[in-house]
């Protein structure tokens, strides 16, 4: 949250607030109507240094540190000082000391923050005492009354702050359980992939490799005496390898996508150009630069994800009239850019998908950028270094 409070909480501090404004102007409305307009101008002072305080309260990081506090209680004293001096002046201002035991009890602590509401109190007093010529009863129930309620009221304030705090604390520590659960239910997906990989390459390629050799060891024993049953022997281990080649073929068609088998990667991501946008406006224009080089099949699968991924959003979301994508080869990495002219959104509400395309490049030491402003489109950039066999 940008600010430490919930909604009920924020709507008690403006109360507050908004209290201290309607008894403020309440009173500058009584001074003027006795002509006294230096203490209406003493009261206007006294509202632009509330409010000050108020707007360099929302400005100040590190809301409730060492610095933030004192600034507070600065500023505390001095309304503190303006507010005495127009009490003793007009009696329209004394009762504005009712919103400022709230501040007292929020800036200070409760051992600082009692004593200082019953010095309030005895003020607000004397105020009335010196402006009426007196004291009566009610001159100081009043006072003392406003200051029991205020009392309460912050004690309370204070309650719901210490519970909304523990309620923070509990879901980031939720949030951060949540993270670990995640990281470790990726690491169990793929520690389970590496297992059935490794299932399949022994039983089929491992074992069809073992009867190969198995097969050539026998055949070079029998070439001396017995070379009939030495070519049928060779002729067997060409059949395993026929076989163990139609596997591995299967095996590499089962990892990798459709729109890669038998295609080159410039091939299939004019193909996906064309497709993914298929039954909407937006039109595609596919481009390459530079001279393409062979890439890794993981090179290849990571960047058609990653257009698919961004062609998908393109198509889903963007309402764009053109859009374009552009490979391009550099001497020691490979960009993929897809930029389209549509809606635009903010890059900080991102979701899964364009987590996943950072993922996939961040798994290759590349880079996913995203520039994005609502109403002036989207360009995704993806930069991956190109291995050294790429290079050379």
């Amino acid at each position: 949250m940008d600010f430490p409070f919930p909604p009920a909480l924020l709507l008690l501090r403006w109360v507050v607030h908004g209290t201290f404004a309607i008894l403020l102007a309440v009173a500058m409305i009584g001074v003027a109507q006795h002509g006294q307009w230096p203490l209406m101008a003493g009261g206007a002072l006294l509202g632009l240094l509330y409010a000050a305080g108020i707007v360099i309260e929302g400005r100040l990081p590190h809301f409730g540190g060492r610095i933030h506090l004192l600034l507070g209680r600065i500023w505390l004293g001095a309304v503190t000082l303006g507010w005495a001096a127009l009490a003793l002046a007009a009696p329209q201002y004394i009762w504005l000391a009712f919103p400022l035991f709230f501040a007292y009890l929020h800036l200070l602590p409760l051992v600082a923050a009692l004593p200082g509401v019953v010095l309030l109190t005895a003020a607000a007093v004397l105020a009335i005492a010196w402006q009426e010529g007196g004291l009566t009863a009610s001159r100081v129930i009043g006072p003392v009354i406003g200051a029991g309620v205020a009392t309460l009221m912050a004690l309370v304030y204070k309650a719901l702050y210490a519970e909304s705090e523990q309620r923070r604390l509990l879901i980031e520590d939720l949030v951060r359980t949540r993270g670990k659960l995640v990281e470790a239910e990726a690491d169990t997906a793929r520690l389970a992939e590496r297992e059935r990989l490794a299932r399949e390459i022994h039983d089929t390629l491992a074992q069809g490799m073992s009867s190969i050799i198995l097969l050539l060891r026998a055949a070079r024993r029998d070439l001396a005496e017995q070379p009939e049953e030495a070519d049928r022997r060779i002729a067997e281990a060409e059949r395993a390898a026929q076989d163990n080649l139609e596997e591995a073929r299967n095996f590499v068609r089962a990892l990798a996508p459709p729109a890669l088998q038998g295609s080159s990667l410039t091939a299939a991501l004019r193909r996906i150009s064309e497709s993914a946008v298929a039954g909407t406006d937006t039109r595609v224009r596919f481009e390459v630069s530079g001279t393409p080089v062979p890439l890794p099949s993981d090179y290849d699968l990571a960047l058609l994800r990653i257009a698919q991924g961004a062609l998908g959003n393109v198509s889903r979301h963007s309402a764009a009239l053109h859009a374009r994508v552009t490979l391009t080869y550099l001497e020691d990495m490979i960009v993929l850019d897809v930029y389209d002219d549509g809606r635009g959104f903010d890059p900080r509400t991102s979701g899964y998908g364009l987590r996943a395309m950072r993922d996939r490049a961040a798994s290759l030491g590349g880079a996913l950028t995203v520039e994005s402003t609502p109403g002036e489109g989207t360009a995704v950039a993806a930069t991956l270094p190109l291995p050294a066999e790429a290079t050379r």
